[in-house]
């Protein structure tokens, strides 16, 4: 009996002890996020694009206000995502919807971001209206060593359709190398059918981008991030970037997106004429990805949200419970943006 009760003793004294080495880890995490931040247009004119059309420009009197309210509220959203694990803003944040260099450094600039030094990577994109995408990046956290910007060449009827560029930033996130994609596809003008080559052929861009950075770096950490204006499930993804769903589904060479799971439970990140849509993600290549074995000796994702917090969703009239957009029937609403943000968290385990 005594024999016995050593024996449990000693197993539970053993259990206790690897429970309290598993226990005393400690992770490094990571916010990566992305924020389609709704016609961040400054309020001079700029007589090379048509920044006429913006809603800010469209606005009768007050554009000083309500630009410097408009970039208050953003600073202060993106001060707050991910910040309940990491007590910081994101390490490294995606942005679309800016209209040049100069709205993003008043950005980050603002109250709530200035002390976190920021820096900028923009590209001027031959967009029409001049909406651009950019990436911002916390010094002390993500080191860039190279970015250029892509056009994607799209046609449609023998011309071309001046959409955004995409984005590619590779550099250091701590001591790590990995690749950014920031991405702002054709939009949906004209519906969904009509439209969708313009995204399909948009996604081939990403997967001839994601291609060059394998040549160089075989194993590489990819992320491509933005706004889709697809879902997950469209063939955007699932043609052409081939995008995968399920973890043990991935192979070397694929590319996950964990906001289809989220897509298929229901949730989304705007919402217009009653549709409800999630056309902002973050996806990930496999090396980003661990599939259950719990190795995080380099960075891997942990989880992937909708950062949709109670105060960015209106609360009245026709777009109660949608994204609090910033404008609306010409005017200006004191809202955040008709987006919600996506974000990720990266862990590694201490050494």
């Amino acid at each position: 009996m005594k024999k016995k009760l050593t024996l449990v003793f000693i197993f539970l004294l053993t259990s206790m002890l690897v429970f309290s080495q598993k226990k005393s880890k400690k992770y490094n995490i990571r916010t990566i996020a992305f924020y389609n931040v709704e016609n961040l247009f400054d309020t001079i004119n700029d007589v090379t694009k048509n920044d006429e059309a913006s809603p800010m420009m469209e606005l009768k009197s007050n554009r000083s206000k309500v630009y410097w309210d408009k970039i208050d509220k953003l600073g202060s959203t993106i001060a707050q995502i991910g910040s309940e694990k990491t007590k910081t803003s994101p390490a490294i944040i995606g942005v679309s919807e800016v209209e040049n260099l100069s709205v993003l450094e008043d950005l980050v600039k603002s109250k709530h971001l200035i002390k976190k030094n920021y820096g900028i990577i923009h590209y001027d994109s031959p967009d029409k209206r001049g909406i651009d995408v950019a990436l911002l990046y916390q010094k002390r956290y993500f080191k860039p060593i190279h970015h250029e910007s892509f056009n994607p060449n799209i046609y449609r009827d023998g011309y071309k359709v001046y959409t955004r560029d995409q984005l590619l930033v590779s550099g250091y996130l701590d001591d790590e190398l990995i690749h950014l994609i920031v991405n702002h596809w054709p939009s949906r003008s004209g519906g969904e059918a009509k439209s969708r080559p313009l995204r399909e052929k948009a996604a081939y861009q990403n997967t001839k981008i994601i291609a060059q950075i394998r040549e160089k770096d075989p194993d590489a950490k990819i992320l491509t991030m933005g706004d889709f204006n697809d879902d997950p499930i469209n063939s955007s993804f699932k043609k052409v970037l081939k995008t995968k769903s399920k973890k043990k589904n991935v192979g070397e060479l694929d590319i996950y997106n964990p906001y289809e799971d989220l897509h298929r439970r229901g949730f989304n990140t705007l919402a217009y004429r009653d549709n409800l849509n999630l056309f902002d993600m973050i996806l990930i290549s496999s090396p980003l990805l661990d599939k259950g074995k719990k190795d995080f000796s380099t960075y891997k994702m942990y989880q992937a949200k909708i950062f949709n917090k109670r105060f960015l969703s209106g609360k009245k009239g026709q777009y109660k419970g949608y994204p609090f957009r910033s404008f609306s029937n010409g005017g200006y609403t004191g809202g955040y943006s008709d987006h919600f943000p996506v974000y990720m968290y990266l862990i590694k385990e201490q050494k």
